[in-house]
């Protein structure tokens, strides 16, 4: 039994076609109703009705990536409870269409964080990138949060200082846009917003957050069980603190917490390398051998750091990340399995022709082509 190898789809208005997805190689998508506000039940006959559109084409919905966990349940606020009975619904709808497996993430407000979403390469093409510098420059001096230099190291700090003054205010702004974006197929927050919230997670701790976590898992439980689904939640990306809010999945420590608090098997882990990887002190393969059994999902990317932890998405074969070693493993795990490993390229690099072209950040066609072509070549050579 081989992996099986998918790609993220956002949709019928998503620049890259499901035609485009055959053509790359793929077999299955990884897609979610992203119109559909954070919270709201999804509904059954539109979950069909994307479902028949993935499968006209000759493709297969395997994963949902995902169903958004609400504010209110992350901070179980008055609110959580309502929600909590959405997700559930949700979940049921989505079983009654024949979909079982669903990644998600718990971070707090922001979901993944970059300060650059088209940082040059030396070879023309453009990549995402997260500086420290940038980000401590937008929390100093956009966001105003008190004492924000606090949480920077002193290199950082005087970089940041400089940052400022030589950045332009086209380039503020963009450095605002970015971060503020939160998650990328929702509307942007604004400064207040983001500063509430921070108030907020400020009072809750990484230890209030751990146990919304393991309350939200068990609210979900007999549902996942009744209906046969597993859940893969996604590591934090990156892997710090950013802005005051904290994280909880950012390294082995954290996932094995997550497993043990709830150790019945629907309770599943998305393996993505990048997010992990992006953490100097991560050592992936040592992370995977742990907590492979309960991986169910991986997202496969690469990511070159430098001495502050600064980092770009870097190609696929091409990083910091012991990919071959990944792939190793993956394909032990699967060999054990009676269902198989799904992965997909996560994220790609902007080059050729879509250089010229609006897609969603890090999601371009013919960088995840490239990704996903080293990937199966890798596995295949590994394999044999």
């Amino acid at each position: 039994m081989t992996l099986i190898q998918s790609w993220r789809w956002f949709g019928p208005n998503d620049p890259v076609s499901l035609r485009d997805i055959q053509q790359a190689g793929a077999t299955d998508v990884v897609s979610a109703l992203h119109y559909i506000p954070h919270g709201e039940v999804w509904p059954l006959e539109e979950i069909l009705e994307r479902k028949s559109l993935i499968e006209a084409s000759g493709l297969k919905w395997s994963i949902v990536e995902s169903v958004p966990v609400h504010e209110a349940i992350k901070t179980r606020s008055d609110a959580s409870e309502n929600y909590l009975d959405n997700y559930r619904t949700t979940l049921k709808n989505l079983s009654k269409a024949g979909l079982k497996l669903v990644c998600y993430n718990f971070m707090p407000v922001l979901d993944w964080t970059r300060t650059d979403l088209s940082y040059g390469l030396q070879n023309g093409a453009k990549a995402l990138y997260f500086d420290w510098a940038d980000l401590a420059s937008f929390d100093q001096y956009i966001l105003e949060r008190k004492n924000a230099f606090a949480f920077y190291s002193d290199e950082v700090v005087e970089l940041a200082k400089q940052r400022w003054v030589d950045m332009n205010e086209e380039r503020k702004k963009e450095l605002s846009d970015i971060i503020l974006m939160g998650v990328p197929t929702e509307k942007s927050m604004t400064k207040e917003d983001l500063m509430n919230s921070i108030a907020i997670y400020k009072e809750i701790g990484k230890d209030g957050l751990r146990d919304n976590l393991v309350y939200f898992l068990k609210s979900i439980q007999q549902t996942c069980e009744e209906e046969g689904i597993t859940m893969t939640i996604h590591p934090d990306d990156p892997p710090f603190p950013i802005l005051g809010l904290p994280r909880i999945a950012s390294n082995d420590e954290d996932l094995l917490y997550i497993l043990d608090k709830v150790p019945e098997s629907f309770n599943g882990v998305c393996f993505c390398t990048g997010s992990l990887g992006a953490g100097a002190h991560n050592d992936l393969p040592d992370i995977l051998a742990k907590v492979g059994e309960r991986v169910h999902f991986a997202h496969l990317r690469n990511v070159k750091r430098n001495n502050r932890g600064d980092f770009y998405e870097a190609e696929h074969l091409d990083g910091d990340i012991d990919m071959v070693s990944i792939m190793q493993q993956l394909i032990r795990l699967n060999k054990k399995r009676n269902t198989p490993i799904i992965y997909r390229p996560d994220h790609g690099h902007q080059l050729l022709d879509d250089l010229d072209k609006q897609t969603n950040p890090g999601y371009s066609a013919i960088g995840r082509l490239k990704g996903l072509a080293e990937l199966r070549g890798l596995e295949k050579g590994l394999d044999r």
